[in-house]
């Protein structure tokens, strides 16, 4: 799979995208979403109460893509070393010698579950993680194995317990998904898979290693057009109250997405477009990844928390505008 064709490519993302859906009832857009970015080589946040699937979703993941998963269930006494691992002491024929224990961040796909329920500076441990694909403990720097991505969950911020994610780490999450309650009808399809007393079919393996790490270099060969990437620009601008003619985001927006915004909007587009069977990148590709990938770089001020806009509001105004 060296050499993915477009339509191998297509066949590859609706095999994996089925086999999760078979376990993961009632969040279709969700599992599709995080499959994008997943191919794109990006982490994911998910936010959404206790109880929905999350947790299920990402083991689902792991079990159906093949990968090393290590879970990081964090908490207000979790250390940074915990997670990137340290030195330990050993003794030797020849005297004492410092080793290095890899923590569970050493791992293909990561499950930092109810990640904002940890204090700022064990967050802080997934940064170089997540951006550098390297982990730096003392003096020496450590790679991190092929693909790596961090899927994250946490709990919104109005529960007790929860720390808000600096914006720095918030920034390194290519798309923040919000899980939603499911349909009634699809509760009535959980039930049956949990509770019924019949033993639930597992998730079968649909990747490998080298299949993914080959759609990733697929997907990334993908041509934008200029015009579509001045769209996704002006997109990425208008969040900017000192930049934009939306009159929202000149009133609600303290400060508006980075440039990192628009390269996730980029890759997730090229994705999608593959997933539907095109070598190009359309503006329809674009405007349906602006809300994953922008909705938590956009960072509203006082009076919209006061009224309750949050940015989705915002982005439907500015797709309106940019449209």
């Amino acid at each position: 799979m060296e050499d993915l064709e477009l339509g191998n490519f297509r066949n590859f993302y609706e095999a994996v995208l089925g086999e999760v859906q078979k376990q993961v009832v009632g969040q279709e857009e969700v599992v599709r979403e995080v499959l994008t970015a997943i191919l794109a080589g990006g982490s994911v946040l998910m936010e959404g109460a206790p109880g929905l699937g999350k947790t299920v979703l990402v083991k689902t993941f792991a079990r159906v893509l093949d990968l090393p998963f290590s879970r990081i269930q964090f908490t207000p006494d979790l250390m940074p070393v915990d997670i990137t691992g340290t030195y330990i002491v050993n003794k030797t024929e020849s005297g004492l010698a410092f080793d290095f224990q890899e923590g569970p961040i050493f791992s293909s796909l990561i499950l930092a579950d109810e990640i904002n329920r940890a204090t700022p500076k064990t967050q802080s441990a997934m940064l170089e993680a997540m951006q550098e694909k390297t982990v730096t403990v003392g003096k020496k720097t450590y790679p991190l194995p092929r693909p790596f991505f961090v899927l994250a969950t946490q709990n919104p911020l109005e529960m007790e317990g929860t720390y808000r994610l600096p914006e720095a780490q918030l920034d390194r999450f290519l798309f923040k998904l919000k899980i939603g309650l499911p349909r009634e009808e699809d509760i009535y399809r959980i039930l049956d898979l949990t509770v019924s007393g019949r033993e639930g079919r597992e998730a079968e393996k649909r990747a490998s290693r080298e299949e993914i790490l080959a759609a990733q270099r697929h997907a990334a060969q993908v041509p934008v057009a200029a015009n579509v990437k001045k769209k996704a620009v002006a997109l990425m601008l208008e969040t900017h109250p000192d930049r934009t003619s939306v009159p929202a985001v000149r009133e609600y927006v303290a400060c508006g997405a980075s440039p990192r915004g628009v390269q996730s909007v980029i890759l997730g587009a090229k994705v999608r477009a593959l997933s539907e069977g095109r070598f190009n990148v359309a503006f329809e590709d674009i405007a349906s990844m602006a809300r994953p990938a922008l909705r938590h770089r956009i960072f509203l001020n006082f009076k919209a928390q006061a009224e309750k806009v949050d940015p989705d509001m915002i982005l439907e105004e500015v797709l309106k505008k940019v449209k």
